[in-house]
């Protein structure tokens, strides 16, 4: 039952848990794996601020404002697009309450949860009197790493996965495993396993694409490049355009093989591939108005551009 493999891989991994009991109450890992995805954004942020000259301690203390927030518009996010699995006809009012607030089963939108720490920046950065370019550069630098390592909790819930696949890196999860937590019927209902899938089972598992790990791997490589970029930059918020523009690229591709989505009303519009569109336009609008800035700033001030354009952020 909780077995899960890469068959065409020759990798079987055996029994993988979705979670385990500690004093009687169940913890699940979806939580933890992203609890340390924050902690290591925020070492991450904390180590680019001693490097650029500014104080750590801000981004504990953003830290700390931010995660409860965060963790509540990725769950509103995700609730609104998913309006009537939540708010079902006839359900009680303690029922619909739990259905809610049960985040162990999964129901966090990762777009949501960058919306809330955005909002959460903004006000952050002008209550403190510094630049939100500057804090949002430092962040983000880390975020990529965060979300990779978040993706693992789609992982041990087996859940966020693309339509049936025999490629490479296809993986197969025993139906047993749903048939055990009595998400079968539902998620072939809802088509999130596919006909398809079921008649292409073999050995009782299904064989899916695994959109949690190619969304992984593309922000592991976002995060080396942003390493990497982050002592070239020119201008205070390059770091944020470019992990919005390549994040945006990433997911477009990506949401469309789930099987999974959140959906626009009753329309088969993604809700996720319209705003990473919209992510990708509104970054490469952004970058090329702040780099005509650093560039006009440097013909006015013949060497201390980012000087200019960093004091100029602040102000704003």
């Amino acid at each position: 039952m909780y077995d899960i493999s890469f068959p065409n891989l020759g990798l079987y991994l055996k029994n993988i848990p979705d979670g385990f009991t500690i004093f009687g109450m169940e913890v699940k890992l979806y939580g933890i794996v992203i609890a340390f995805g924050f902690l290591l954004a925020y070492w991450i942020a904390t180590r680019d601020a001693k490097r650029t000259g500014q104080d750590p301690e801000l981004y504990l203390d953003y830290l700390l404002c931010m995660i409860v927030p965060a963790i509540l518009c990725a769950r509103i996010y995700y609730i609104v697009f998913s309006w009537d699995y939540y708010f079902v006809p006839g359900a009680g009012v303690g029922e619909t309450i739990l259905r809610l607030i049960n985040i162990r089963e999964g129901g966090l939108a990762i777009y949501g949860g960058i919306i809330g720490g955005a909002i959460v920046c903004v006000l952050f950065a002008r209550k403190r009197k510094v630049s939100v370019l500057t804090m949002t550069d430092t962040i983000l630098l880390g975020v990529p790493l965060a979300q990779a390592i978040g993706r693992l909790g789609n992982f041990f819930n087996r859940e966020a996965f693309g339509d049936y696949t025999n490629s490479l890196l296809a993986m197969a999860i025993p139906l047993e495993y749903y048939e055990k937590k009595g998400t079968l019927f539902a998620f072939r209902f809802e088509g999130i396993i596919t006909a398809e899938m079921m008649t292409n089972v073999v050995d009782g598992c299904i064989r899916v694409h695994p959109t949690f790990l190619y969304e992984a791997l593309w922000n592991i490589a976002l995060f080396a490049f942003l390493m990497f970029w982050r002592k070239r930059k020119k201008f205070d918020g390059e770091i944020l355009a470019l992990y919005l523009g390549g994040y945006g690229l990433g997911r477009f591709w990506i949401e469309g093989l789930r099987t999974d989505p959140l959906l626009i009303g009753q329309t088969n519009l993604r809700v996720s591939q319209l705003l990473a569109i919209c992510l990708v336009a509104a970054s490469v609008v952004f970058y090329l108005l702040r780099l005509r800035q650093y560039r006009r700033q440097s013909v006015e001030t013949g060497g201390e551009t980012q000087d200019v354009v960093e004091q100029e952020s602040s102000d704003n």
